[in-house]
């Protein structure tokens, strides 16, 4: 069976038109985005005007810009003027400074400077990706009158679902549906509709922060103001989840011990997918020489109970896997809101309780495992050990991702690799030490 790809390969427009024909905006992009730069742009300039809009505004930002890169000016001009300003914004701010003062020359003045005022907010802000196309209506106007306004400025706006509400100054005090506003008698004023309890954010508040509070609450579509609640824009649901996508993305990667990437993941260079993980190894390969240290310092004890060694793996994995579970279920709890510094020692009282009730489960089956194997006292070792290890690696684990937050680093990267590797050798410091006590080694 013909793949819906290989027109493109033969280098078949009426082959392409075909396949693209029906075939959802999304399923498009990604088509793109796994193409050479060349074929993506051939294959993107038999989409007539626009489903090519639509299909570029599905594009990851990295693959925009390599897209707009086969394209004339001209072309590029016209698809960036009738990008929606939000889209275009996080398209240009991570474009490199010569391609977004190019690309910003071209625009016109009205859509300059939307664009302009959006990347002028801080990166990772929810000023960068609100939406400033919006409909607000009036207080005190009726229903007649605010859908009048509705009908003459929606086609401009980039949703009309959650209108906004302000009063003379601008000021916002609520929301209203447009739902509602349609359902009401038309002699009905806004002011008697509005949701004046709506949620709202601040324009240099964190994305990330406000996609999750828009979860939280169940809207579609987020109040944006400034200092004064003066009304600057929406933060629309679909760039909620883009938001959360890439915030997740890149927790994904820094709890696995990698540095965040952009692009789709099968046409990544390699060098490039190496260059994210290549320092982050290098750093644990470092946090590793610990463990070589505490076994040299108890090289002795070692060669007096010989057993002992074998059962290394299996203390230090297990301290590594009860701390990473910790950790992640920290950083999660962080992300979203239900953990905050002031909670710290609830959660170090609550992970040191659930630690030591793992431990005590698999200290009881390592006992009996161990005993079969090497005798009773150095299952003993095993299992008190185990008990003290999990106690420990699991308060470690919910511990340095809340501390690392307090001084202002992602706690995703003191996540699972790094929390493993240091209970890896604090867990062999407690082996030991029980193993001495014991067995009087």
């Amino acid at each position: 069976m013909e793949r819906w790809t290989d027109p493109v390969e033969r280098h078949d427009p009426a082959g392409v038109l075909d396949r693209l024909d029906g075939r959802p905006v999304h399923e498009i992009a990604d088509a793109l985005a796994r193409m050479e730069p060349v074929d993506a742009g051939w294959v993107f300039r038999l989409l007539g005007k626009d489903r090519a809009l639509d299909v570029f505004e599905e594009l990851d930002p990295v693959d925009q810009q390599e897209l707009l890169a086969g394209l004339r000016d001209d072309a590029v001009t016209a698809l960036v003027e009738d990008m929606d300003p939000d889209d275009r914004a996080r398209m240009l701010g991570e474009a490199p400074a010569k391609v977004a003062n190019r690309v910003l020359a071209g625009l016109s003045a009205g859509e300059r400077s939307m664009t302009a005022a959006l990347l002028g907010y801080p990166d990772g802000s929810v000023g960068r990706v609100m939406t400033p196309e919006t409909v607000a209506v009036p207080l005190h106007s009726s229903v007649t009158e605010a859908l009048a306004v509705v009908r003459r400025k929606g086609a401009q706006a980039e949703t009309v679902y959650t209108l906004p509400v302000t009063d003379a100054g601008r000021r916002v005090t609520g929301t209203v549906s447009l739902r509602d506003l349609v359902l009401a008698r038309p002699d009905v004023v806004v002011a008697d509709l509005v949701d004046d309890g709506a949620p709202r954010v601040r324009a240099t508040d964190a994305a990330e922060d406000a996609a999750r509070l828009m979860g939280e609450a169940n809207l579609l579509d987020l109040l944006v103001v400034d200092s004064e609640d003066r009304l600057l824009g929406l933060l629309t649901i679909d760039d909620a989840v883009e938001i959360l996508e890439r915030a997740d993305t890149e927790d994904a990667a820094r709890q696995s011990g990698a540095a965040p990437w952009s692009g789709h993941y099968m046409y990544v260079r390699v060098t490039k997918l190496a260059r994210t993980r290549a320092v982050w190894l290098a750093v644990l390969l470092l946090a590793a020489v610990l463990t070589v240290n505490v076994l040299q310092i108890f090289e002795d004890s070692l060669e007096q109970v010989t057993a002992l060694a074998l059962f290394i793996p299996l203390l230090v994995g297990t301290g590594g896997n009860a701390g990473a579970q910790s950790a992640s279920a920290a950083v999660r709890a962080i992300a979203v809101g239900e953990v905050r510094l002031a909670d710290l020692p609830a959660v170090v009282w609550r992970e040191l309780r659930v630690g030591l009730l793992l431990g005590t489960l698999l200290g009881a089956l390592g006992l009996l495992v161990a005993a079969l194997l090497v005798g009773v006292q150095v299952a003993v070792v095993v299992a008190v050990t185990l008990v003290a290890i999990c106690g420990w690696a699991a308060t470690v684990g919910a511990t340095m991702p809340l501390l690392a937050r307090r001084v202002g680093i992602d706690p995703a990267v003191v996540s699972a690799p790094l929390v493993t590797t240091l209970v890896d050798a604090t867990g062999l410091l407690i082996y030991f030490s029980v193993a001495r006590l014991v067995l009087g080694i």
